[in-house]
Parts: C-alpha cells; structure tokens; sequence
C-alpha cells in the first residue's frame, strides 16, 4: 500500500485512481485551478462529474491550494494535468515536491523551443530545483486507455516506461489489475514520441469524416474506411522516423503505444471531431472558434506546439520533410489554416517498391 497524489482532475487523471485504489493505495486527487468544478463534485457525490462514474472511496479530493498537505508522506507523484499545464505543473511541484519522489505522467505530448523537440517529463523537470533535477525519477505511462473505458473497469492494456528498470517493475505491480494489464518498458524516448504523435494523425484521420459528410455515401452505401486506413498507416509509419529521430526504438511505434494508442485514438473524440470540421472544408481557425472553442483539441494543440520547431528542423536538413508529408500537411492545415488536400503520391516514402 502507497500514498499516491493524481494532480490532474481531468478525465484521464481520475480515471486512473480507479487501478490505483483498487490496488489498496490512499489515493489523494488533486485538482488544478480549472478543477474546483470538478473537486467539489466529487468532494459532495464522489461522482466525476465528466466521466459520469463514481470514485472510489479511497480517492480523498483536493484543490490546487491544498497540493502540500496532500503530499504529505507522497511515495509516487502521478501528473494527469493537460500538456498546457506542464509548466504550472512544474512550478507548483518545485515548491512542494520531496526530492526523490518518483513521477508517473499520464500527460502527453511534445515541445519545442524552435531548434529541437522535447518531452513534457524533461520539460517539468526543467522548473524543478537543481535537488529535485537530481533526484526524482521520471515514468510514463503509454498505450490504448480511454477514461471512461478504464473508469468503468474496461480491460485496458498499456506500458509504463522509465530508465530504473526496478523502479519500472515495481510501478508496474502497483498498478495492475484483473482489468488494468501492464507491461514495463524502457523506452521511455519511444513511448513518450508514440503516444504525442498519435493526436495530430488521428487528427488527420478524422478528417475522413468530413470528407465523407461532404461527398455522401456511394449510391451501394461505401464509405471511406479505404481511406481513413491509408492515412493511419501513413502516419504509423512518420511516427517510426520520428521515432529513430528522437532515439527511441521501434518496438514502441508497433505495440501499444504507437498503433495500439493511434487505433484507440482515431476511433472518436475531440481529434475526430475536430478532424470532421475540417475534412467538410472549414479553415481550423473558424471551426475552433465557432464549434469547439472552449475543447481542448490534443492533436492541433501539438501542431501549434512543435510545427515552428519542425518547420525549422526541415530547413536546416536535421529532418528530412520528404519522409514527413503528413506531418507538414497537419501542421499546414491547423497552422495556416490550409485546405484538407493529402499529398498521396508522397505518401510511403522509401517503404514501398514502385
């Protein structure tokens, strides 16, 4: 039995007090200062008001001010916060965070200051004081993992990766359960790349949806799952290049966290949504401000967050934009509000015979 804080109130960050508190650990979820909502629902019902289940009793909720007392005798920090929270994160734990105490981030995505790319672990750990730099341990956890699927004790399979091969293990045994299966990995570089990535092309084959909406069924009832295939596959295999570009391994890209989270991804959601906007004709622009302007878009946001970066990267010959059509053309679509027009005869670049 662990002390264990969730800070991140959100749908994933709840949810995952589900394996944890079945596991027999305090669980103490801690919500940010967009949560006190969402704290004190759960505070009066334990009903999550967003994922439509209730917690545990175990799960004892906090608001962001009370984030000290809730790490009292913390053994593991869990990080649900949304990817534009990292740095607040960072900050609110650099003051109260023991050193040593390990961090498991359920967060995903990258970052990017212009000349490289960055996962969000390293990026928190920048705020951290120089002890804490030293001392605690980063983990994540990657893979196929819907919130409300996992809430309602859905079998749900996923990684959790981090450089202690021990501590790895150790993470491991705490969380799994008759419905919560979990593998270790050490590929912490691959993983974290895999489960980033996985937003901007099912972004991307979201847009078959609009597509679709635009042009109607075929007169024999077809629709464009011929489609939506190339485009997973396609961007499946960028995420193995960037992959090999961040110095992960490519076992990643092919289990869980790569095709298992792109799959679970593209079935729906707010990327699909977003993506059914924008395949029907509708510039990002007008569609985030007229239909989902209050949505977090995780895809899009990850477009914002590193397409300057990789804009750069492909100028400079440090990425080959040949291997990245896909990439460049989301980046396009949500960046410069640039037409849904895939480029497939660019598509494949170097893996197909012709």
């Amino acid at each position: 039995m662990a002390n264990i804080v969730v800070l991140g109130a959100g749908v994933m960050g709840s949810a995952f007090t589900m394996p944890l508190a079945d596991n027999g650990h305090r669980v103490h979820l801690v919500g940010t200062h967009l949560d006190s909502d969402i704290i004190e629902e759960i505070h009066e019902t334990h009903m999550h008001p967003r994922l439509g289940s209730r917690l545990r009793a175990a799960v004892v909720p906090y608001t962001y001010d009370r984030l000290g007392e809730a790490l009292q005798g913390v053994e593991l920090v869990v990080v649900g916060v949304n990817s534009l929270g990292i740095d607040w994160a960072g900050e609110m734990l650099r003051d109260t965070l023991p050193p040593g105490t390990p961090l498991l981030f359920l967060t995903k995505g990258l970052s990017g200051d212009g000349d490289r790319l960055e996962l969000l672990p390293h990026r928190l750990r920048r705020h951290l004081t120089p002890a804490q730099q030293r001392s605690t341990p980063l983990l994540a956890v990657g893979g196929p993992s819907i919130a409300g699927e996992l809430a309602e004790e859905r079998d749900t399979c996923v990684v959790v990766t981090g450089d202690d091969d021990a501590l790895t293990n150790r993470l491991a045994a705490m969380l799994r359960t008759r419905y919560y299966h979990v593998w270790p990995s050490t590929d912490m570089v691959g993983v974290e790349t895999c489960v980033a990535l996985k937003n901007l092309y099912a972004l991307a084959v979201g847009c078959v949806g609009g597509l679709l909406t635009k042009a109607g069924k075929a007169s024999n009832e077809a629709v464009m799952h011929n489609l939506a295939a190339a485009i997973f596959a396609q961007g499946l295999w960028e995420t193995a290049y960037m992959v090999d570009f961040m110095g992960g391994q490519r076992h990643s890209v092919f289990t869980l966290p790569g095709a298992g989270d792109l799959y679970v991804t593209s079935m729906g959601g707010r990327n699909s949504r977003m993506g059914s906007y924008l395949g029907q004709g509708i510039p990002y622009s007008v569609a985030k401000r007229d239909f989902m302007a209050e949505v977090t878009i995780e895809g899009a946001q990850l477009a914002q967050a590193i397409g300057p970066t990789i804009e750069t990267l492909m100028a400079q010959g440090k990425l080959d934009p040949v291997a990245l059509p896909l990439m460049k053309k989301m980046i396009d679509i949500v960046t410069h509000d640039a037409p849904v027009e895939f480029p497939w005869d660019a598509f494949f670049a170097g893996a197909l015979a012709h």
